[in-house]
């Protein structure tokens, strides 16, 4: 029962948002804290575009149908059911949880773990490279869009879809680009240095999850969210979830794709970033609401874990006992 087990990166954000309920950001400590997100956030972009191999990617690129389905899986399937969950409103809770379940269906996939999943599941890793790096990238352009289009919540101050997509460029964007164009003189040592990048992107994140929560301790988000709340999260992510992985399924299938494209249409098409959507929300959404936005993405993020590790798992082992049979020499 492995796949039960919480993973750590989830630990610890159990622990940043019980340090910021109980100990919040105040006063001086905000703008210091929103500095030091920004800066981590920006190093963090920039590592991952210094990881990122272009022989990977145009290795991965050929199969156009896979890669067409996955980014309609991510940017119109997913915020579908997000409208259709918002329009279908089974349980009275608070507007904003209703706004960050469709705002983690408009989100890109994730990278990191869809490949790795992709990976351990025997799939075409090369297209999973291609396909949630491709995911990640439009993202910073779809999101915010959709956003605008689909959400009617507004950041702090006067502004637009585009002003919004302009600070995700420069936030995000540009030390992408800036950490692929360095790749040639430190991709190497980012190579030998890959868990250095994991630790960058942890701690983005918590940073992120800190201020943010601060924030909406601060407003009051505990007296707003219940443990009754928490578990339409839960139901409402297992429910989600499971819809988009059947969808898939049956797509892939009826596309009569390969055993391994059908893997990794699973798990590229099924996940939503949390080092992408929370540091995008921080962006697009008022202070306040951000903490209160983002705990339907957080609470989706475990549960994809979880869910796509018990399938990879499957598929792993059915993988290693058809290659165990076929290796058995016939009897004549």
């Amino acid at each position: 029962m492995g796949f039960l087990r919480l993973d750590p990166m989830m630990v610890k954000l159990i622990i940043t948002v019980m340090l910021a309920s109980f100990l919040p950001a105040r006063g001086a400590f905000v703008p210091f804290f929103d500095g030091l997100t920004t800066a981590a956030i920006a190093l963090l972009f920039f590592m991952h575009g210094a990881k990122l191999s272009r022989e990977k990617i145009i290795a991965g690129s050929s199969h156009w149908r896979l890669h067409l389905w996955i980014m309609f899986s991510t940017f119109v399937l997913f915020p579908l059911l997000g409208l259709a969950l918002v329009w279908w409103h089974p349980v009275n809770v608070g507007e904003e949880i209703y706004t960050g379940f469709l705002y983690l269906c408009i989100l890109p996939a994730t990278v990191q773990s869809a490949i790795a999943f992709t990976s351990m599941a025997g799939g075409n890793v090369a297209a999973a490279v291609c396909a949630a790096s491709a995911s990640s990238l439009l993202g910073v352009f779809i999101s915010p869009l959709l956003v605008n289009l689909v959400m009617n919540v507004h950041s702090d101050g006067p502004s637009n879809g585009l002003e919004q997509i302009g600070k995700i460029l420069l936030q995000l964007l540009v030390p992408f680009i800036l950490g692929h164009l360095s790749r040639r003189w430190i991709g190497g040592w980012i190579e030998r240095h890959r868990g250095l990048i994991g630790k960058t992107d942890q701690t983005s994140i918590l940073l992120v999850v800190y201020t943010a929560f601060s924030e909406a301790v601060v407003n009051g988000i505990w007296q707003q969210v219940g443990v009754d709340t928490l578990l339409w999260i839960l139901a409402g992510s297992l429910l989600l979830l499971t819809v988009v992985l059947l969808i898939n399924l049956l797509a892939a299938r009826g596309f009569g794709f390969s055993r391994a494209d059908e893997i990794t249409m699973l798990f590229c098409g099924s996940k939503k970033s949390l080092a992408n959507g929370v540091p995008m929300a921080n962006i697009l959404f008022p202070a306040a609401s951000v903490g209160i936005i983002v705990l339907p993405l957080m609470i989706f993020h475990q549960v994809q874990l979880m869910v796509c590790s018990f399938i990879a798992q499957r598929y792993k082992k059915k993988g290693d006992q058809a290659a165990a049979e076929a290796a058995v020499p016939k009897s004549s």
